[in-house]
């Protein structure tokens, strides 16, 4: 008797996937890749971290943790840390969607950081030069009394050891939280660069995506040499902002780094791998 052309074999049952399972199984998964914002490759987690989060396959420059950013720019063991004392207070005590004190309880908590602002000294090449940088991720970069007082002294360190000083720029204005004591930081900061001068050093001004509202309109724009990201966003108030406002539709790539520079507003544009080299040759040239 011939065998049947067809036969049905029998179902092998499986025992399910508990969910939690499943969850930790996909974000394992997730963790390994990353998409690109701009063209929407997905690459390796570990390559696009190596490639100091730039997207190897477009070259957008997506947002890096500024601890990441100091560790490559310093000559290795040199970067020393200040001001790490100083915390933001309720002094108005306000209250939005949550009260102010809060979100900085819950923010310093998440992200391990007293406030939006790292600041310190250290070398680059061998020189000492004064430096400061924003952390977006603490409440969008806004400025406060403290981020104020701490890029003050990045000014006032540079003035006492009469070295150079560089400011990373990435925030969303000054901390409406504080209302008039966010507003004073202003002109509190363009003080200290007048300060500064006197000695004659550079300061070197780093525009990250996105530097606007009170820090853009104060010390940001103030360097002696203007640098910044590739399409960082720069300017006061928003695109959206200023078409409701005068009514006309704006400029294809308006307030981005590259119309900036056509537009003689700052002196270069410079891929993030690059960004040390250009600074050692700024130094070079213009501090002594």
């Amino acid at each position: 008797m011939s065998q049947p052309w067809f036969q049905k074999k029998p179902r092998i049952s499986t025992a399910p996937v508990p969910e939690a399972q499943a969850d930790a199984a996909s974000s394992r998964m997730e963790g390994l890749w990353h998409k690109c914002d701009a063209c929407d490759e997905i690459v390796l987690r570990e390559e696009f971290e190596k490639n100091s989060n730039v997207c190897p396959a477009c070259g957008h420059h997506m947002p890096w943790p500024a601890r990441q950013r100091l560790e490559a720019l310093f000559d290795e063991g040199t970067f020393e840390e200040f001001d790490t004392e100083l915390e933001p207070v309720d002094a108005l005590g306000f209250v939005d969607s949550k009260k102010y004190k809060d979100r900085l309880k819950s923010t310093r908590k998440a992200l391990s950081e007293n406030d939006a602002f790292i600041s310190g000294v250290g070398e680059i090449d061998g020189r000492k030069v004064s430096v400061g940088c924003f952390l977006f991720e603490f409440m969008g970069g806004s400025m406060g009394s403290v981020v104020g007082e701490k890029v003050t002294r990045v000014f006032e360190r540079a003035l006492g050891l009469e070295i150079p000083a560089i400011v990373f720029s990435s925030s969303g204005g000054a901390r409406m939280q504080e209302g008039i004591f966010s507003l004073m930081q202003m002109a509190k900061t363009c003080a200290a660069i007048n300060r500064f001068r006197e000695i004659r050093q550079p300061y070197i001004s780093v525009l990250l995506h996105p530097t606007t509202g009170g820090v853009a309109a104060s010390f940001s724009w103030l360097g002696d040499v203007m640098l910044a990201e590739p399409r960082a966003l720069i300017g006061f108030a928003g695109p959206r902002v200023i078409e409701q406002t005068i009514r006309q539709k704006l400029p294809e790539g308006f307030q981005r780094s590259e119309f900036l520079l056509e537009h003689g507003m700052i002196d270069a544009i410079v891929q993030r791998k690059d960004l040390r080299a250009k600074i050692v040759q700024v130094l070079g040239l213009l501090a002594h």
